[in-house]
């Protein structure tokens, strides 16, 4: 089992930043890959940025060049850094961590992070 858990969210006004944080309760990031998934009001979720066990990120369209995905190993946690926030950006933000198939192929998730971009 692991368990996630999601902090940094909050409310921002268009063009600010934030740093979400996820905090893994055991040393996964060499073998999962973790990602960050948004879902707005009335959306379907989608992944936002991801990054592999050797360090290879992935964003989606809407977010490149304005976030950014990392982690720290040593405090088994994952950020991801949002900045030039826009409205369209407000959603409540997951972290995920997926086994190897290998493993299982389970996936694990936080409970969920809200972000608000308004003036």
């Amino acid at each position: 089992q692991v368990q996630l858990v999601e902090s940094g969210g909050g409310l921002v006004q268009p063009g600010g930043s934030l740093r979400l944080s996820c905090v893994a309760s055991r040393p996964i990031f060499n073998i999962y890959a973790m990602g960050w998934y948004r879902q707005g009001l009335g959306k379907q979720r989608e992944l936002v940025a991801s990054i592999t066990p050797l360090g290879r990120t992935n964003y989606t369209d809407s977010v490149k060049g304005r976030f950014t995905i990392s982690r720290d190993n040593a405090k088994n946690t994952v950020y991801l850094q949002m900045s030039s926030l826009k409205p369209e950006d407000t959603a409540v933000y997951y972290c995920n961590a997926v086994q190897p198939k290998m493993l299982g192929g389970r996936e694990y998730w936080g409970q969920g992070t809200q972000v608000t971009v308004s003036s």
